[in-house]
């Protein structure tokens, strides 16, 4: 099997997660793609391959060399993001990509003026959606050079190498990748997250996450007797997000600039309930941030002249860069193995999290390297082959790196 078959093969499994489950995985269609990952590796000869009852998987390389080798891990996600349907996957092959716009089908073409990065590989193989569905490349492209570089190491024993550890995870996509992650039983001393775009780019350093909910109560009564009575919470709502100051949103913001995102909204009269997301690589950025809300909080109150509005906030994920920062080395191996592969190396901050971010608070320090898609959750989303062999090429590099270095 084929890199690219093997990846075709888990994109047409559908493993969308429900951020509205309370079960963890979210959705039981995630095992379909475990027990899968579970019977392949158990073909290759992977023999403490296990898959627990939260649908994380663990296994294992054992070192084949006479040196204390330090274990690294690789680490991918099965599930695919509830932004887009991941049901009925059909994902197609381009040879050879001439540069020109891609029909996916009668109503939906994929037009280079809205993704010119695609110009980039021109005369490369695409993996591309039929327009209907999102591909699954994240993050099934990790999980798919990590199969890729296990095959390999199985089908070479004679190349030394020390242990390896690897983990497919659930529910990356709603924030719970991690969640019941066991580090001791994963064991790496250092790992890497598989969960980015081109293979040029690695990242160690993430935003910092707050949440925050805005809730309005207001008093309903008829509307021809409003007057100086009605407090409508609707309004308010609109009042409190009119107040926050535009070029905080993440369509006017980019690279380490940071944002407060309205991500869901609701309310009639008596009620109405604003919900955000702020995020920044710079921590005290994240807490003026947050208290730019409490202040919003405090003017709609006194505009109205009781407590209409009232803010609920707490703090996500960190930026794994206070970690990484100390360890510089494990980025520096990355580094240095993308660049063996003749890539130009760029460092670039991740706007978003990573179950790479999680785990380096425990003791696992993890950047995230990429695997060679893009667009990511949406029906634009496309995976270059010669990049999906890369990857498993760099995870190849990384660990040879590692051996070297002990």
């Amino acid at each position: 099997m084929s890199i690219e078959e093997r990846l075709i093969r888990y994109c047409k499994i559908d493993t969308q997660s429900d951020p509205e489950s309370n079960t963890t995985p979210s959705t039981e269609k995630q095992f379909d793609l475990a027990h899968l990952l579970m019977s392949e590796l158990k073909e290759m000869g992977v023999e403490d391959a296990s898959l627990d009852e939260h649908c994380y998987i663990y296994a294992h390389l054992p070192s084949n060399m006479k040196e204390d080798v330090p274990t690294v891990g690789f680490v991918a996600h099965m599930d695919t993001a509830p932004d887009f349907s991941g049901k009925n996957v059909q994902p197609r092959i381009i040879r050879n990509f001439d540069g020109k716009d891609i029909q996916l089908n009668d109503e939906v073409t994929m037009r280079m003026k809205d993704f010119p990065q695609l110009l980039n590989f021109v005369g490369k193989d695409l993996i591309v959606t039929d327009g209907t569905t999102l591909l699954g490349a994240d993050d099934k492209a990790g999980v798919a050079s990590i199969m890729e570089a296990i095959s390999y190491y199985q089908s070479h024993p004679e190349v030394k190498h020390g242990e390896i550890a690897i983990a497919f995870t659930p529910d990356e996509e709603i924030g719970c990748g991690t969640k019941y992650f066991d580090t001791k039983k994963f064991g790496a001393d250092f790992a890497y997250t598989m969960d980015g775009d081109t293979v040029s780019v690695y990242a160690d350093e993430t935003f910092y996450a707050g949440y925050a909910k805005v809730l309005f109560h207001g008093f309903s009564i008829h509307p021809g007797e409003a007057k100086n009575r009605m407090i409508n919470a609707a309004s308010a709502a609109c009042h409190y997000q009119m107040l926050l100051p535009e070029h905080m949103t993440p369509e006017h913001t980019t690279g380490k600039e940071g944002f407060i995102h309205l991500t869901d909204m609701k309310g009639d009269v008596e009620y109405a309930e604003l919900q955000y997301i702020i995020r920044d690589h710079d921590k005290k950025l994240l807490d003026q941030k947050m208290d730019l809300l409490h202040q919003c909080v405090t003017m709609v109150n006194a505009y109205y002249g009781k407590d209409v509005a009232t803010l609920e906030t707490n703090f996500g994920y960190k930026n794994m860069k206070e970690v990484l920062s100390k360890v510089p080395h494990v980025s520096k191996i990355a580094k240095d193995a993308i660049e063996a592969l003749g890539y130009e190396a760029i460092n670039v901050p991740i706007r978003g999290g990573t179950d790479g971010a999680e785990l380096s608070f425990h003791n696992v320090p993890c950047p995230n390297l990429g695997a060679g898609g893009g667009n990511f959750h949406g029906r634009y989303e496309y995976c270059v082959i010669q990049e999906l062999e890369d990857a498993k090429r760099l995870i190849i590099e990384i660990v040879k790196r590692v051996a070297k270095e002990a």
